[in-house]
């Protein structure tokens, strides 16, 4: 699929959306469907989640199962403790206890 040079792709709250994963994105109909109709929340905690593995092959991975998670309609990252880049709101348990270790 090509997008028209005139669609935008919607990013996150947080994060910047990087050039990789917009690509990727922007490569599945269906994918980009259901990125544009999530809420900013949701895609920026997609961008942390694919943008937070340190190495290469961590992102690259991430970037094939989160199209496929998307693909098959989930709107967030499952089985993930959330951004923690957010000031918003405070961290909930979970994520302080993680983060702890």
């Amino acid at each position: 699929m090509t997008l028209k040079t005139n669609e935008k792709i919607a990013g996150g709250t947080i994060h910047p959306l990087p050039d990789d994963w917009a690509a990727a994105i922007m490569s599945d109909t269906k994918v980009f469907a259901l990125w544009q109709d999530i809420t900013p929340l949701a895609r920026n905690e997609w961008i942390c989640w694919v943008t937070s593995g340190k190495r290469t092959e961590t992102r690259t991975k991430r970037i094939k199962v989160g199209l496929s998670k998307m693909r098959a309609g989930e709107r967030r990252p499952c089985c993930w403790i959330g951004c923690i880049h957010r000031t918003d709101k405070e961290m909930n348990k979970s994520q302080k206890f993680i983060l702890k270790k």
